[in-house]
């Protein structure tokens, strides 16, 4: 929890928020007539698109852009391609999304499209990306690295959001039953499962080693886990996968058990939506629903300037416009009154050693912050431990002169990796 409201002024204390003994159920939100869906994958003009505005789909068709991709979406409704156009994330990457039209009509139980699902985690990997929670079936499917420990999040990473929490406590037997298809179709040699220390969560599974993580805030970070549990120190620059772990949330666990119980698509995703005044509401809506309707429905009201940001107050980023679709892997979405938005400067670093004091993993974050002022991005890997980062935010949490550390550091791994690659 933070103690005091994160909306406005003076310093709380950062603990994760516990879910309430008895949660309500999640508050399903109507399928909108327009869902927009995003496909990781940019337009490209010297390649001939299979995907045509008009195109009919089904509910559960596989949508790609080209015969070669390999990047795909999955349509949520059966219905009818409205748009196609280029979508930017906030780092400038470009991507594509596609309207689709909900067609009521259209949609039976014949139009429904069903997979071949086999014990193979590269056939669940061609069906089964885009399910809610964001199953990680590319990364465990990947010749490139061998996972050899995965680890099911039972937590929430980000103070705020009680999603995940909520989804364990309330489809433990769903997550069973996922371990078990996990097993049957993926090489994995160790399983584990994290859950708060405070929880009274029954998580007795065969084989399975359960983490209680403090209630502090960053402990339930991949990069926490991985040194206060699995005893590993994630090494500068590299992933979790690099190192043989990947981490699924639980949401991902029950997708997929329902997937191979149903052979089709799941698309309700439950995500924890907060308001000016604090007050939160779990929901459940379809993967694609524009926020706004979301927001409508609770009568949420959005002037302008307000901040509209995607993940908790910690490691979220803010979107531009309350027409950002609901994502697999979204679970929690804030909105910050403009009046109380803390204000951040380019004023010089003071040297007060609060951030250096707080980080998790030792850099020199006052240091670092110079070079990537600067615009010397090489240098602050090599100098200045970039890579170490864990991208907790509590550099800037802390930052007395208001310079937006986290920002900095997230587009200096950014460049950084834009220059690898060119060279």
């Amino acid at each position: 929890m933070i103690k005091r409201s994160f909306f406005s002024l003076t310093q709380p204390r950062l603990k994760y928020d516990l879910l309430e003994a008895d949660p309500k159920a999640p508050e399903s939100i109507p399928i909108p007539p327009n869902l927009i869906l995003l496909l990781n994958e940019a337009l490209d003009n010297t390649k001939s698109i299979i995907l045509k505005k008009g195109d009919k789909v089904k509910k559960g068709e596989k949508l790609s852009l080209y015969k070669d991709s390999t990047e795909y979406t999955i349509s949520p409704v059966s219905g009818v391609i409205n748009v196609i156009d280029t979508y930017s994330d906030d780092f400038g990457n470009k991507a594509t999304y596609l309207v689709v039209r909900n067609d009521p009509q259209q949609a039976s139980g014949e139009d429904i499209v069903k997979y071949e699902l086999t014990d193979d985690i590269e056939v669940a990997d061609q069906y089964l990306r885009t399910l809610p929670g964001a199953p990680p079936l590319k990364i465990l499917a990947s010749k490139e690295n061998t996972i050899q420990t995965l680890v099911i999040m039972c937590t929430d990473q980000d103070i705020l959001s009680t999603t995940a929490q909520y989804v364990a406590q309330s489809t433990m037997e769903e997550i069973k039953e996922g371990v078990r298809v996990l097993k049957r179709i993926a090489n994995i040699m160790k399983m584990c499962l994290v859950v708060s220390q405070d929880t009274n969560m029954q998580t007795e599974f065969d084989g399975i080693q359960t983490f209680r993580v403090s209630k502090n805030y960053p402990s339930a970070l991949p990069a926490m886990i991985m040194k206060d549990h699995l005893n590993m120190i994630l090494p500068a620059g590299q992933s979790p996968e690099d190192v043989g772990v990947a981490f699924i949330t639980a949401e991902a666990i029950v997708s997929i058990a329902k997937a191979y119980r149903t052979k089709t698509a799941t698309y309700e995703k439950v995500l924890t939506v907060i308001g000016k005044d604090g007050q939160r509401h779990m929901i459940k809506a379809t993967i694609g629903t524009p926020l706004r309707r979301i927001f409508n429905a609770f009568s949420l009201h959005i002037n302008e300037k307000d901040r509209l940001i995607i993940g908790g107050p910690m490691k979220g980023f803010a979107t531009y416009t309350h027409h950002h679709p609901v994502l697999p892997d979204m679970d929690t979405v804030i909105i910050q009154d403009r009046d109380l938005i803390p204000a951040l400067s380019d004023n010089a670093c003071i040297n007060c050693g609060k951030c250096i004091k707080i980080c998790p993993a030792n850099i020199p974050v006052n240091l670092l912050v110079r070079l990537l002022e600067a615009d010397q991005y090489e240098e602050a890997f090599d100098k200045f431990d970039l890579g170490s980062c864990i991208e907790c935010g509590l550099c800037a949490y802390v930052c007395l002169a208001r310079i937006p550390l986290y920002q900095y550091i997230r587009l200096g791994k950014h460049e950084f990796l834009k220059l690898k690659a060119d060279a």
